[in-house]
């Protein structure tokens, strides 16, 4: 039986593509007895037989768990690792023993004692910022639960990468949807002009799309005073920028918007108007269109930030008591 099943994982590199397909609905429908030659090649990222193998895992689903639970107590060592991996992957740590999961937190606080400087995405995403000193005001205003220290990499990898929207049945059984966000370190601004010194940003990719990064921005500055939305989308060659205080937006500029820019320009944008009256710099001729620049001059632009303007550690956190974050799929970096 071993040689049969480790002749099929092979088979999932073949260049025919029913060859593939034979070869994982055969691997499923031996079940658990594959778990342990599939396991090697799961997230190896230089193995041919990755997606393969990975897909079959996926496939056995809840088959596979016994096995791998064995595998993490017993071994055998080698597989232990990967046993862990896919666990988190098929169910999220909600699939672990206690001890797993403790050896994972104790993981995530060794790394935060060393993790600056770090480093935000910049050439694309989505973000909100409001002052790093009302971050009680901003957890109460969106409604987030389960707070739990995450390092830069992990908060970035579930926010924008893994799994980062729920959907569950809550205790009276209604269907309900839950979001995972991640809450920056606070980063200094480097303006000395500016009242508000201290700034953490919040990213979640389907929680700023589903529920309307506007409408979150407003929620946010009627709490905290001050919230900005950026985002910055390469893909359709569109940009925004929106400024929010005390719950109304004062400033927002939209690639597609009709108008571009609404409300009044902010004191960041007269020089860039004036020097579009003096020369040919038309593309300012209303103000500034671009969002990382507008979050340069109000807050702070993502990329890599300097350890000595980065303080505290950043959150990992979701929007629903009942779908805390250990519940969400999908094996974060660290």
């Amino acid at each position: 039986m071993p040689d049969i099943i480790n002749a099929l994982v092979r088979d999932l590199s073949d260049g025919d593509r029913s060859v593939r397909q034979t070869a994982e609905e055969r691997l499923v429908a031996h079940g658990a007895q594959a778990v342990d030659s599939l396991l090697p090649h799961a997230g190896e990222d230089g193995s041919p037989l990755k997606w393969g193998a990975e897909s079959v895992l996926r496939k056995l689903g809840d088959e596979a768990l016994p096995r791998l639970r064995e595998i993490r107590r017993q071994g055998p060592g080698p597989l232990r690792a990967a046993a862990l991996r896919v666990l988190v992957d098929l169910g999220g740590a909600e699939n672990l023993a206690e001890y797993d999961r403790r050896a994972v937190e104790r993981l995530v606080r060794i790394k935060l004692r060393d993790e600056l400087p770090v480093r935000l995405p910049s050439d694309a995403g989505r973000w909100l910022a409001f002052p790093a000193n009302r971050i009680d005001d901003a957890v109460a205003a969106l409604g987030l639960c389960d707070l739990r220290p995450a390092t830069t990499v992990m908060g970035m990898d579930a926010t924008t990468r893994a799994t980062d929207s729920l959907e569950f049945q809550d205790a009276q059984g209604k269907t309900q949807t839950a979001y995972r966000v991640f809450i920056t370190p606070s980063f200094e601004t480097w303006l000395s002009e500016v009242p508000i010194q201290h700034w953490c940003l919040l990213w979640g990719n389907a929680f700023i799309d589903q529920l309307d990064g506007f409408a979150l921005a407003d929620r946010l500055s009627e709490r905290c005073g001050e919230a900005h939305l950026y985002i910055v989308d390469p893909y359709n060659s569109a940009e925004n920028w929106y400024v929010s205080r005390a719950g109304h937006r004062v400033r927002s500029f939209g690639s597609y918007d009709e108008p571009r820019f609404q409300g009044e320009p902010l004191p960041f944008e007269v020089e860039y108007l004036e020097d579009a009256d003096e020369d040919e710099s038309a593309e300012y001729a209303e103000g500034v269109p671009y969002a990382r620049t507008a979050a340069d001059l109000l807050s702070v632009e993502p990329g890599r930030m300097p350890a000595s303007a980065t303080q505290g550690h950043g959150w990992l956190a979701t929007t629903h008591p009942e779908a805390p974050n250990f519940r969400f799929p999908g094996a974060l970096a660290v």
